[in-house]
């Protein structure tokens, strides 16, 4: 008899191995509490409450894998807008490997309350698939935004992507390479475009290959191996090798940690030759994670409404031009 059961359970056992997710729970607010809070005592947990006049829609499956779904935490404001309000994708860190959405749903709750469309996505981390895994599912959560626009009252034409980390170097890999046709994946939506009009980098390298960088095991793992083993990844997943002139406009926040600015000079010299705004802000003493915390909550979530407020009004100002 229990033999029968065991052999009846074999299967079970089979396909919750199958379906498992990998994860590493390790870096979340409040282990980088705990971590920041011995050199910087008076920080606090900016704290995860939905503001007046915002809706929000968790948990949305926004592309589906196999037995796999990834899914979005979606902030949107409860106000009706006839054209659509902008929209920004955010993106969470954790080396690659670890972090979930959760860790940006204050800032873009923020967001939704300042007259944004505010999309936190989960992604499959190192642990569950190597690069460029993570960018095609983001891709495609851009592409989501877009295939519903009418419910998320969303402008198709004004989407940035913003995050943190190594949210912050997909962001701006993501924003550096709209119209590379190598990295869309072979997701949903391909009708739509995964083009975005802003990139907002906090604390997220440009290049993994650099004279600043010191890019060690995490982006190995990702990347599928060492710069030696893994070359051409290394410099693909690089935003520095993309920045061009269809790169959007850049704001770039950072902590007191020169490493995580790797290649960011680089990429505005380049930008400035094609005409191209950026705009940087240091956080001086700041740890890096300064964005979950009191007191830099604020300032990164002014800064960066006043970046895309001004971006996105000099968009509507050429689409006027254009009529």
């Amino acid at each position: 008899m229990r033999l029968i059961v065991l052999l009846l359970l074999i299967p079970f056992f089979a396909y919750a191995q199958k379906s498992s997710v990998p994860r590493d729970t390790s870096y979340n607010i409040q282990s980088a509490y705990e971590k920041h809070k011995k050199n910087h005592p008076f920080i606090k947990i900016a704290g995860a409450e939905l503001p007046k006049g915002v809706k929000e829609k968790r948990d949305v499956v926004y592309r589906t894998s196999g037995e796999r779904e990834l899914m979005a935490d979606v902030f949107y404001p409860a106000k009706k807008s006839k054209g659509g309000y902008p929209g920004v994708l955010l993106i969470h860190g954790g080396g690659w490997r670890t972090g979930d959405k959760s860790l940006l749903v204050p800032l873009a709750q923020q967001l939704a309350a300042n007259g944004y469309v505010a999309v936190a996505a989960e992604y499959r981390l190192s642990l569950e698939a190597p690069y460029p895994a993570a960018v095609h599912d983001l891709k495609q959560a851009v592409r989501w935004m877009r295939a519903h626009a009418k419910e998320l009252k969303l402008d198709t034409t004004q989407i940035a992507v913003l995050g943190s980390s190594a949210g912050g170097q997909l962001a701006a890999l993501l924003g550096t390479t709209g119209g590379m046709e190598k990295l869309e994946g072979e997701g949903d939506y391909k009708e739509h475009s995964s083009r975005f009009q802003a990139i907002v980098d906090i604390d997220g390298v440009l290049a993994f290959k650099h004279p600043d960088s010191s890019e060690g095991s995490m982006a190995a793992q990702w990347l599928g191996g060492s710069y030696d083993e893994a070359t051409e990844n290394w410099q693909e997943a690089s935003a520095l090798t993309h920045a061009g002139p269809e790169t959007p406009p850049v704001l770039f926040l950072a902590s007191s940690y020169p490493r995580f600015l790797a290649g960011r000079q680089d990429m505005i010299k380049i930008l400035d030759q094609h005409g191209i705004y950026t705009e940087t802000h240091h956080f001086e003493d700041a740890p890096h994670s300064f964005w979950l915390f009191h007191p830099w909550f604020e300032p990164t979530v002014n800064y960066t409404l006043t970046f895309l407020d001004k971006v996105f009004e000099q968009n509507n100002n050429k689409k006027k031009r254009k009529k």
